[in-house]
């Protein structure tokens, strides 16, 4: 263990800590709600499976690096890392479409009266926590395969093909099967991220528009630092940067585990903390909002 992953261990153990305290708190929240008898909205039905899916990813992808660059070895077997690897792909899946869900539903939401948008919000209303469990399940379906490229640091050490994370091992190809899987991967990913682009240039424009219908309202209000529509602005273009440069960095990981057999220890725990800066930094832009 070298110095820097010592100290990419303990940064790493510091944000995925504060990550899952956020978390928590929000699911916490929740399931008050829910014993207590109070009806939840359907925002905040996508946000507790967005939510609980930030926590299974943070222990999945975060914690067993961290133990890793902390000086734990072998402390996952076979079956262990086959686990994780299975929960790591289910939860950034049903991350990005919990994500993609509610860009898209608060675009719906403030669209003006008028619209034809509208006509799909009573709609979408009814299914939306159907569609997320639907969505699980799909995902589980989808990863089904994914723990059979995964096994243990300890039964890899004499196969050529693979790439040791420091805790488990992924073996690495470059068949037709993989390039398939990576272009389905990569399609899904593009099109939640294309989707969730448009609908956040599509509130930002409705915000626009109604920050100039009112300036004379707000212009008259000199109490207010910052204007309700420049807030929510400011919220939705930092939660869909945040949202996007992770999960195309994690797009750009899971490519590079599959192709390639070289790795540096220290930059795959960057690239970790890149990954899950997302999971880490929502719960707080929700609270804080």
């Amino acid at each position: 263990m070298t110095s820097a992953n010592l100290a990419m261990g303990i940064f790493l153990f510091s944000q995925i800590a504060m990550g899952m305290i956020g978390n928590s708190s929000i699911l916490f929240y929740y399931i008050i709600l829910i014993f207590t008898g109070k009806h939840l909205m359907p925002k905040d039905r996508i946000i507790e499976h967005l939510t609980f899916a930030n926590c299974l990813s943070i222990i999945s992808n975060g914690i067993p690096q961290t133990l890793s660059d902390l000086g734990f070895k072998d402390f996952l077997d076979d079956t262990g890392c086959k686990l994780i690897m299975f929960i790591y792909r289910i939860t950034r899946g049903m991350s990005l479409y919990a994500m993609c869900l509610l860009s898209c539903f608060q675009a719906i939401t403030i669209s003006p009266r008028n619209s034809r948008w509208m006509m799909l919000k009573h709609r979408a209303t009814k299914y939306i926590g159907l569609s997320c469990l639907v969505s699980w399940l799909l995902h589980l379906l989808l990863n089904i395969t994914a723990p059979i490229k995964v096994t243990g640091p300890i039964s890899s050490k004499n196969v050529t093909n693979m790439l040791s994370y420091g805790y488990c091992s992924w073996f690495t190809s470059s068949n037709v099967a993989t390039a398939l899987y990576m272009f389905l991967l990569c399609f899904y990913d593009g099109l939640c991220l294309s989707l969730m682009a448009c609908s956040s240039v599509s509130m930002v424009n409705i915000l626009y528009r109604h920050k100039r219908q009112v300036k004379h309202i707000h212009s008259a209000q000199h109490f207010l630092k910052v204007l309700p529509e420049d807030r929510a602005t400011q919220i939705i273009l930092i939660l869909v940067c945040t949202f996007v440069i992770s999960y195309s960095i994690s797009s750009i990981r899971v490519i590079f585990s599959s192709y390639t057999e070289k790795s540096v220890l220290w930059g795959v725990s960057l690239f970790i903390f890149l990954e899950i800066c997302f999971p880490i930094f929502c719960p707080f832009v929700l609270v804080s909002n």
